[in-house]
């Protein structure tokens, strides 16, 4: 068999059913492999948001998510988001293709050292030398990617490669030597998890977007029910845990909620499940009790104790983990505790100021407006910046909606791919993308790919011409008057150019014009996008 007519065999057997892509020379044999297949292929429009389709294409499904480009630039292009499923723990398997193996190292038109780039922020990479060794690499590829703390794989495969002929035997098992990633938590360590969890007074669950990759929202829920024990989320980890809940405690983090840091800052018990504890994520821990013990539950052993010190680490899957810890715990009695965190809630609550400049919108006002509308299964997907920010903290996670973002690189242009990706996997699921005016003019040619595909996302730009975020920053340092770099002074009408990509398009300037645009948007069956005039003297928090 041909080697790239296998390659295609290969990801058959593994059920890929789409693969994003962008063609080039070097893997013109591949995708000629691909043209006989049933496999659905999908021509993005540049290779730096290649990784974010597959990106929400795998966080929606559970499955691996599979991309294709060319060697040189159009490798090096995936660089960023192959780091953002890196930071974020997402499973994708790239595939670039690579100059034939006689001209490795020669400067050949169109080479780069793509494994060489990528290993910092691979999982793991492979350049593949030998066509005989693609069904195993492949295999391999899809099990690292998706087993264990979960991330991206690249797989470098040079053009000659592809048109060599092999024996064509596709692996039943894997087994990778020195690969062994803890699942189950020593049970030794669960006990005395439990020990700790009852000698506490005032216990607090900070669950990390690990209870997402690991699929345990269920048991999450029923550990902190069956416990009494207040939970707060990571960035990462908003759609991990009902905001319904009595025990919901909010988003801790250099722009969580204040209420959140201060119930951390009363702990003396933290029990951190698949949490990094990055520097983001803790800045509200400055005032910590100085007695505090840490739980620290994650697949990654290197993650524990890495930038928090541990009293207690448990290695292993939080789902396990969590089931186990149900099967040790009883119920638990922290009504005083618990009666505490609700005073602090209410004590930070405050009635919401909307007040805003005449003719602009207030962008808080406008994300929970979008909570109140959407449906109880509805996917949020927002970008980096002040509307990361605003969607977090004002989109309300009830029953089964989910919340996507990059959390860790912070990659702007990361909403539109992903939420075309998450809607291509699931049609059935209400998409919204949430994006500003500095991130949409990065990723503008993905709305051809909207409205090729007719996925059905809803974009709500936020268009305060500024770089919001970056602006804030800089006034909160140097002053409000200190802000340089970040006005984007060109005036863009967003409405005309959607329409240009025949895609509706609205432009709204108060809450009254938004609310009726938004809900005939919802009522059609198309890709939309409306163009929000925001106040830009609205803060993130």
């Amino acid at each position: 068999m041909k080697a790239s007519k296998a390659i295609i065999r290969c990801l058959e057997n593994e059920n890929t059913d789409v693969v994003f892509g962008y063609p080039g020379a070097a893997v013109i044999s591949i995708y000629e492999s691909l043209r006989e297949s049933d496999i659905k292929h999908i021509l993005v429009r540049n290779e730096q948001s290649l990784v974010h389709y597959a990106s929400g294409y795998a966080r929606e499904t559970n499955k691996v998510g599979v991309c294709i480009s060319t060697s040189g630039p159009g490798a090096t292009n995936t660089i960023t988001g192959i780091a953002t499923a890196y930071m974020d723990s997402i499973p994708v398997v790239i595939i670039t293709g690579q100059v034939d193996t006689d001209l490795i190292g020669t400067d050949a038109f169109q080479e780069a050292d793509i494994k060489g780039a990528t290993e910092p922020f691979t999982k793991h990479n492979y350049l593949v030398k030998d066509a005989q060794d693609l069904p195993r690499v492949i295999k391999e590829a899809f099990y690292i990617a998706n087993t264990g703390r979960k991330g991206p794989v690249l797989i470098d495969i040079p053009k000659n490669i592809q048109e060599d002929s092999i024996k064509f035997e596709y692996p039943k098992e894997i087994k990778i030597p020195g690969y062994n990633p803890t699942l189950s938590g020593h049970i030794g360590q669960i006990k005395r998890a439990i020990s700790r969890i009852k000698a506490s007074e005032r216990p607090v669950i900070y669950a990390g977007g690990g209870i997402l990759s690991s699929h345990a929202e269920k048991e999450i829920l029923e550990f902190a029910e069956k416990t009494n024990i207040p939970v707060i989320n990571s960035l990462m980890g908003v759609g991990g845990f009902p905001q319904d809940s009595e025990l919901y405690a909010g988003i801790v983090g250099s722009h969580g909620y204040s209420y959140s840091s201060e119930i951390i800052g009363r702990t003396d018990l933290l029990i951190t499940i698949g949490a990094r504890m990055s520097n983001r994520a803790t800045a509200g821990f400055s005032k910590l009790n100085p007695n505090i013990e840490f739980i620290h539950v994650d697949i990654d052993p290197a993650e524990i104790g890495k930038n928090v010190g541990y009293t207690l680490p448990i290695v292993g899957d939080a789902k396990k983990v969590l089931k186990d810890l149900i099967d040790k715990s009883s119920s638990m009695n922290y009504s005083s505790w618990n009666e505490e965190v609700k005073s602090i809630k209410k004590r930070h609550e405050s009635n919401a100021d909307y007040e805003t400049q005449s003719g602009l919108i207030n962008a808080k006002e406008l994300i929970r407006h979008i909570s109140d509308k959407l449906d109880d299964n509805a996917c949020l997907v927002a970008d980096v910046g002040q509307n990361q920010i605003w969607s977090a903290l004002n989109y309300k996670i009830i029953k089964s909606r989910k919340f996507m973002t990059s959390g860790g690189l912070g990659t702007m242009a990361y909403s539109i791919p992903a939420a075309t990706g998450v809607k291509i996997a699931n049609p059935d699921r209400q998409v919204v993308c949430v994006i500003g005016d500095g991130g949409i003019q990065m990723c503008l040619g993905e709305l051809a790919v909207l409205r090729e595909q007719n996925a059905n996302v809803k974009i709500v730009l936020l268009n305060n011409r500024k770089l919001g975020l970056v602006r804030e920053i800089q006034q909160d340092l140097y002053g409000k008057d200190k802000s340089y770099g970040v006005d984007l002074n060109l005036q863009v009408d967003f409405r005309k150019i959607a329409q240009a990509y025949s895609i509706p398009g609205y432009e709204v300037s108060d809450m009254k014009e938004f609310k009726e645009a938004f809900d005939e948007v919802l009522e059609r069956d198309e890709p939309c996008l409306i163009q929000c005039n925001i106040d830009p003297d609205v803060r993130t928090l």
